[in-house]
Formats: structure tokens, C-alpha cells, sequence
């Protein structure tokens, strides 16, 4: 593999719940609240007793945040 493609697509790989609470700093509550209203990425079924979400998805948002608070 190729350092290029790697950096590419390092992103696309699949994160828990608990990364996803660790990275936003959203408690649980939250980040399934804002899941319903639209206002934070959907979590992908991996298995009948399994979700996560994509790297990508979750930094997306956070940027998007930050552009928010920014502008």
C-alpha cells in the first residue's frame, strides 16, 4: 500500500461509541439526541448488536463546529 493511498483513505474505518464520545466530548445522551434531530452524523449497523460510526463522518463534524464557531 502506497503512502498516498493511505493517507487517502485512513479515515474510513469504523469508531465506537465510546471513541466517538472521547473525540466530540458529547456525553451519550447528546450525541443520540442530535442523531434524531439530524444535527450529528448516523450510525452505521454493523451486526444485529453492533453500530459505529466512520472517522470521517465524525471529523466532518467537528470541522463543520469549528468552521461554525469561527465564522
Amino acid at each position: 500500500m502506497s503512502l498516498t493511498f493511505f493517507s487517502m483513505n485512513y479515515q474510513q474505518f469504523f469508531i465506537r461509541l465510546t471513541s466517538v464520545r472521547e473525540i466530540t466530548g458529547l456525553s451519550t445522551s447528546s450525541i443520540y439526541r442530535m442523531m434524531s434531530s439530524g444535527e450529528f452524523p448516523k450510525q452505521i449497523q454493523l451486526g444485529s448488536n453492533s453500530v459505529a460510526w466512520t472517522k470521517k463522518s465524525i471529523d466532518d463534524w467537528c470541522h463543520q463546529k469549528v468552521a461554525e464557531a469561527t465564522s
